[in-house]
């Protein structure tokens, strides 16, 4: 009968997210205990559960008993802060797990730690799991996108859970077993390092609509609202929909235009574009927003630096020296958004396809793109595109040369360019789709101006070059060549005088 009693599952960390994701379990019939170092958050978490339908969830205030608590073998979700307060929650529970339990670190942390982790938890015969959780404190409660990685028995001991609990889309729960290591939090990170991408393209759009368009936020809220119905369709549209619709309780306005102008980050985008130039893999859009958001928090430099630049004569031009088709601006905003989100997942593929090769994680590109369908920030229509891209080609080198994404690029060219050059035009910025522009530019020019970067280095540093037409690397005296043609020439000339 005490067996019977015991609980499916454990929570450690009771801030929003690990209570939402407990209430989220016990809600799927799977009893939970649950443990907080506060113990105000247990007996919250414990009071949400009973208000919820006296749901099967336990609460515990010492890691003894609540580790006790739990069916073997064991499996311990820890929600906490990533970094040093990870290693001291797995420290206080350690004590009391046996050979075969599992830990299951649901933050967003750096995947090597995940693995020196693993490692750790090895020596004393325990069972590892890194869990990228998606979807914010809305999706931990009703369905997120899981992302887990590292012992795949430890998966398979709680994959009935995670599959009950995650997002549910057509084509099954938006959860996989990503991959060995590191895998599930490096999925994770890059899925931020898209959600960077996407989230400073849409503010582009945004800019440009309000900035060039004259757009009031009640239009803006119309056509966010009407591109969610369409090609566009996404969380993060909809939810910029609503965000245009919401008033200032201090004021007549918009709340949207009271918001100071400087973006915050916990660390992910920055992870996601180290990895990137380490990697060798052009990530330029997602690079990009990480950069803007670098320059927001310069708000006193960037006020400073209007004021100094309009007193020299330098003023915004709002697309005043020509006359804009509302109607065709909005269009031409909406094709160039899905091209530049197109490119900055492109970007977040390659970056995976490429660890995945350095590490022999074997990651399903695929089925990566399936979870993310539901439960995610990044959820999008066009994810279920890209799942068949890389069905249709599970080598596929990028997304832009994908048959059906080849032809959509190339009918929101025209529209794309459009839009960049009257931006560029009107001194707005769009550094993300100038950025995605431009790699699409780049990658699809069989032919680049590389071969002068190539002589440069060659000149200044011996480097060597490849040619065009002969195997093999060669160096060329580049200057003494440069002076005996200069001379050459110089004595050609003088004979004609």
């Amino acid at each position: 009968m005490e067996a019977a009693a015991l609980s499916r599952i454990g929570l450690a960390g009771l801030a929003v997210m690990g209570q939402n994701l407990a209430l989220n379990v016990a809600d799927k019939g799977f009893p939970i205990s649950v443990y907080n170092r506060t113990a105000s958050k247990v007996d919250e978490t414990v009071a949400r559960a009973a208000e919820e339908g006296n749901l099967p969830l336990h609460g515990h205030y010492n890691p003894r008993e609540f580790v006790l608590s739990i069916a073997r073998p064991r499996s311990v979700v820890i929600l906490v802060k990533a970094g040093a307060p990870v290693d001291q929650t797995i420290a206080a529970l350690s004590e009391f797990l046996e050979p075969g339990d599992a830990i299951v670190d649901g933050g967003n942390e750096w995947y090597e730690n995940t693995e020196r982790r693993q490692r750790e938890a090895a020596e004393r015969g325990l069972l590892y799991l890194g869990m990228g959780v998606s979807g914010g404190e809305e999706g931990a409660r009703r369905g997120p996108s899981l992302m887990p990685g590292g012992s795949h028995q430890a998966y398979l001991h709680i994959e009935e859970i995670l599959k009950k609990v995650a997002a549910q889309v057509e084509d099954g729960p938006c959860v996989t077993f990503v991959g060995p290591g590191g895998a599930g939090n490096f999925v994770k990170m890059v899925h931020n390092g898209i959600e960077y991408g996407d989230m400073q393209l849409i503010s582009e759009a945004y800019d440009v609509l309000k900035t060039v368009g004259g757009l009031s936020n009640r239009e803006l809220a119309e056509i966010f609202a009407e591109w969610n119905r369409g090609e566009l369709e996404s969380f993060l549209i909809e939810i910029t929909s609503d965000i245009f619709l919401v008033q200032d309780d201090y004021s007549d306005a918009e709340l949207v235009d009271k918001i100071l102008d400087k973006t915050g980050m916990k660390g992910t985008g920055k992870w996601t574009v180290q990895q990137a130039a380490e990697l060798s893999v052009a990530a330029p859009t997602i690079a990009a927003s990480l950069d803007c958001r670098f320059l927001s928090g310069l708000k006193e430099e960037r006020e400073s630096a209007a004021a100094v630049l309009a007193h020299a004569g330098l003023e915004l031009n709002t697309g005043g020296r020509r006359a804009v088709d509302k109607k065709q601006l909005i269009d031409d905003v909406r094709q160039a958004l899905y091209a530049s989100k197109i490119c900055s997942y492109a970007q977040g593929m390659n970056l995976l396809r490429a660890k995945s090769e350095e590490r022999g994680w074997n990651l399903d590109l695929g089925e990566l793109a399936r979870i993310w369908k539901g439960g995610c920030i990044i959820r999008a229509r066009f994810l279920d595109r890209i799942k068949k891209a890389y069905e249709r080609n599970r080598g596929l080198a990028n997304l832009v040369v994908d048959s059906e994404f080849a032809g959509e690029m190339a009918q929101r060219q025209g529209a794309w360019r459009r839009v960049v050059g009257l931006a560029v035009e009107a001194g707005i910025t769009t550094p993300g789709m100038c950025a995605s522009l431009a790699y699409f530019d780049t990658y699809r020019r069989a032919r680049l101006p590389a071969n002068l970067v190539q002589a440069q280095r060659d000149l200044f540093g011996a480097h060597t070059y490849e040619r065009l037409d002969r195997p093999g690397s060669f160096h060329t005296e580049w200057t003494k060549l440069a002076r005996r043609s200069s001379a050459a020439a110089a004595a050609a000339g003088s004979s004609f005088n």
